[in-house]
C-alpha cells in the first residue's frame, strides 16, 4: 500500500518559552522488505535559530532544533509518502520458552537489532511482581514464545479497557496495570513488561496507524495520534514479530513505523527543555490516507 501521511503537533505556553532546545522523532523509517519511505518534509515554527539531524542508536532518524528568542507557541508539521510491503504469514518456528535462554546466548551481535537490548529493565520498564504473576497465569506448559506473545497480546486487549483520559504519558506500567484502562502507550508497556518478566525480548515500536479502515471492518483503536505497538523477539529463525495489544492484531499493513526502542523513552516522538512557568496546553492530530496498492 501507497500512504500519505500528515501530522500536527502545537503546544501553546501559559508563559513565552526561550532557550529552548527540543529532539522530534516523527518522520517514518525506511526498512528493508518494510517499507520505504518516498519523501518527506519536517517543519517547525518558529524558525529554529539550529536544526541538525542525526541517526541515533537505534536506527531512528532525529531532527535537534534550537529556539533562542521567546515564543509563545512552537509546532510540528510533517508531511510523508510511504509503501508499505505486503508481510507474508509464516509458520511458528520459535522455541519454547524453556529452550529461549540458550538462542538469546547464542546471539553474539550487540548492534540496534540484537535481543540483548530489550530484556531487563530499562528506563520505562521496571520489575513488577503483579504483571510477572499475570504474564505466568496466562501461560501453559510447552507453548512456544510467538504462542505466549500472541496469548498475553490477546489477555491485554481483552482484559484492558481503550481510554484516553485515564492516563497521562507520564503514567507508568504498573499504575495502568492497577486501572486496566489507558491507551497505546500503556497496553504497550504493559505488554513488554510481562513478556520481559519471563525472559522474552521485547521492545517498543513507535508508528502511525491507518486512519480510515477497509470496507466492511471497524476503525482501529489510537488512529487519530502517532500509535504504539510491541515487537517480540522470536529466536534465531523467526527473528522479530510484532503485535499491536491495543487491536489484538499482528502488526500488518496499516502500521507504519517511525522507530524502535527499548520503551518510549527511546522513541518519544519529542522531548527538550526550555526556560518557561506556568503549564502547556498540546495537540496533535495526523491523517494516514491509502492512495493505491502498488
Amino acid at each position: 500500500m501507497l500512504y500519505d501521511l500528515s501530522m500536527h503537533m502545537g503546544y501553546v505556553y501559559d508563559a513565552p518559552a526561550s532557550g529552548a532546545r527540543h529532539i522530534i522523532r516523527v518522520m517514518p523509517l525506511s526498512l528493508p522488505n518494510r517499507q520505504r519511505l518516498i519523501a518527506g518534509s519536517l517543519a517547525v515554527s518558529p524558525t529554529p535559530d539550529e536544526r541538525t539531524s542525526f541517526t541515533d542508536f537505534f536506527q531512528q532518524t532525529a531532527t535537534s532544533v534550537f529556539l533562542r528568542a521567546a515564543h509563545e507557541k512552537f509546532d510540528i508539521r510533517m508531511q510523508a509518502r510511504v509503501q508499505v510491503d505486503t508481510q507474508p504469514q509464516q509458520a511458528d518456528l520459535s522455541p519454547v520458552l524453556s529452550r529461549l535462554p540458550e538462542e538469546i546466548a547464542n546471539h553474539w551481535s550487540l548492534d540496534a537489532g540484537s535481543p540483548h537490548h530489550l530484556i531487563g529493565t530499562s528506563p520505562r520498564i521496571p520489575q513488577d511482581e503483579a504483571i510477572h504473576a499475570y504474564a505466568l497465569d496466562t501461560i501453559m506448559a510447552d507453548m512456544t514464545v510467538q504462542e505466549i506473545a500472541r496469548a498475553l497480546c490477546k489477555r491485554i486487549h481483552t482484559d484492558f479497557t481503550y481510554d484516553p483520559k485515564a492516563t497521562t504519558v507520564d503514567t507508568t506500567p504498573s499504575e495502568a496495570f492497577k486501572l486496566k484502562r489507558g491507551v497505546c502507550q500503556d497496553f504497550s508497556h504493559v505488554f513488554i513488561m510481562a513478556l520481559r518478566s519471563l525472559g522474552i525480548p521485547a521492545g517498543y515500536v513507535s508508528g502511525f496507524l491507518r486512519t480510515i479502515p477497509p470496507p466492511g471492518k471497524e476503525r482501529l483503536e489510537g488512529a487519530d495520534a502517532m500509535h504504539a505497538w510491541v515487537r517480540v523477539w522470536c529466536g534465531q529463525i523467526t527473528g522479530y514479530v510484532e503485535l499491536d495489544p491495543t487491536n489484538n492484531i499482528y502488526a500488518g499493513n496499516d502500521h507504519i513505523v517511525v522507530g524502535y526502542g527499548r520503551d518510549y523513552s527511546d522513541v518519544s516522538p519529542v522531548i527538550g527543555v526550555l526556560k518557561s512557568y506556568g503549564n502547556q496546553q498540546t495537540v496533535q492530530a495526523v491523517d494516514v490516507i491509502p492512495i493505491a496498492s502498488v
